[in-house]
């Protein structure tokens, strides 16, 4: 058969598989959503996903005023993310079959590297539980602070995932070495700077991370925080064009008015004055300021946030349900305070319910002379081979592609933790 694999080619790819799977250690950490290639085609590669329910409670045998209309919310998941690794050999390359076993291992390499580095940015720039450590990594403290922050708004206690930078994992497996009166742990973070499961949190350590810059904002910047200042939100399942069509809304992000964005960055932390958090289910003022990040900045007064300011708001049922926020005191000029105060490596958790990650699939037919070949990781993402042979110059091309998405549906339920920050 003309343009055909042989044998050598099959064995290399299972090899590329059963490689890959030790490698994808964030996308085995999220959930997965199969879509329907045909579907996807049809609609630019994207579909929107379920925003989980929140369903508020009331007091008192009758419930006859209670009976209201209840707001479902979605996001849009996308598979905006198509990966490729092309490489060639000669003829006469390929007479040594361990190059092309080694070219499809850098080629797996890359792949799997992609895909954790795409979850590890959209939980990274996303989440928008802020923890601020003033000192280095410790360990149980740091990851405790986590575990705090989500119990009391209400995330749930299982499928919780902390991904750690090497500097900050390591740091955290030296001081559990050092405690000599922990059994088994002790030995494993000594041999091999394992941190293994902690305040209920399973941990990763990267070899890579990102750096999130010290905010640049400076002090003094405002926003209001009054019911006629425009910065409070009122989520909506869709909403109508002018010209009657409807279509869904994205409620993880709102845009917002300030006294200034100059120096503002995407991905700057920050809270403001008397906005503190509501627990999602009580809806009972936590005691803690409510932590932000800026999405984008969109000009010298505007920004986009995560999450949206939605308070409570007198007859307003869907801001009954996604309260995030209590306001104790409203004003005109609420102070914006930034927590990243220093340059630090990011540092994502999150609740596996949180992101999730769409796997894709390329359509490359293989009687169009390209010899193509199919697999599926353990985490459901498809990986395409292909082949190509030129006559006119005895080079064979190939190349490894795979195309996936990568979704944070509630930013409430993920964050990140900075450390050594002032």
């Amino acid at each position: 058969m003309a343009n055909g694999f042989n044998k050598q080619e099959v064995v290399a790819f299972e090899a590329i598989l059963e490689k890959f799977n030790d490698n994808e250690i964030l996308s085995k950490a999220v959930k997965k959503y199969k879509t329907d290639s045909v579907t996807m085609a049809r609609s630019n590669d994207t579909i929107w996903r379920p925003y989980p329910y929140i369903m508020p409670a009331y007091d008192g045998m009758d419930q006859s005023a209670n009976f209201k209309d209840n707001t479902q919310l979605a996001v849009p998941a996308t598979l905006g993310f198509y990966k490729s690794v092309p490489w060639f050999l000669t003829e006469l390359e390929l007479r040594d079959q361990l190059q092309e076993q080694r070219l499809g291992d850098s080629a797996r390499q890359t792949i799997a590297s992609q895909i954790n580095q795409a979850i590890l940015r959209t939980a990274g720039y996303q989440g928008t539980i802020v923890i601020k450590r003033t000192a280095a990594a410790t360990g149980f403290d740091d990851i405790a602070q986590a575990d705090s922050a989500m119990s009391r708004v209400g995330v749930q206690r299982y499928g919780r995932y902390q991904a750690l930078s090497p500097s900050d994992y390591n740091n955290m497996a030296s001081n559990l070495a050092g405690r000599q009166t922990v059994a088994g742990k002790v030995l494993t973070a000594y041999e091999d700077a394992m941190v293994g499961n902690v305040s209920g949190f399973d941990t990763f350590k990267l070899d890579y991370s990102l750096i999130l810059p010290a905010a640049a904002g400076g002090g003094g910047l405002t926003i209001s925080t009054l019911a006629a200042g425009g910065n409070l939100y009122t989520p909506v399942g869709y909403s109508v064009a002018a010209t009657g069509q409807g279509g869904n809304v994205d409620n993880r992000f709102q845009t917002v008015t300030l006294s200034s964005t100059t120096n503002v960055a995407a991905g700057d932390c920050f809270t403001i004055a008397n906005v503190f958090e509501a627990h999602h289910i009580t809806k009972q003022n936590t005691g803690t300021l409510k932590t932000f990040r800026v999405i984008s900045v969109n000009s010298s007064t505007t920004m986009t946030i995560s999450p949206p300011l939605i308070p409570a708001q007198t007859g307003v049922q869907s801001t009954v349900q996604y309260q995030n926020v209590v306001i104790t005191t409203a004003a005109s000029n609420a102070a914006i305070v930034f927590l990243n105060t220093q340059a630090a490596q990011i540092n994502p958790f999150w609740q596996d319910d949180a992101l999730e990650i769409l796997p894709g699939r390329i359509a490359m037919p293989s009687d169009a002379g390209i010899a193509v070949m199919r697999g599926t990781t353990d985490s459901g993402i498809e990986l395409t081979m292909m082949k190509q042979a030129d006559i006119n110059t005895g080079k064979i091309k190939y190349r490894l592609d795979s195309l996936f998405g990568v979704v944070n549906k509630q930013p409430e339920m993920s964050g990140i933790i900075l450390f050594s920050q002032t």
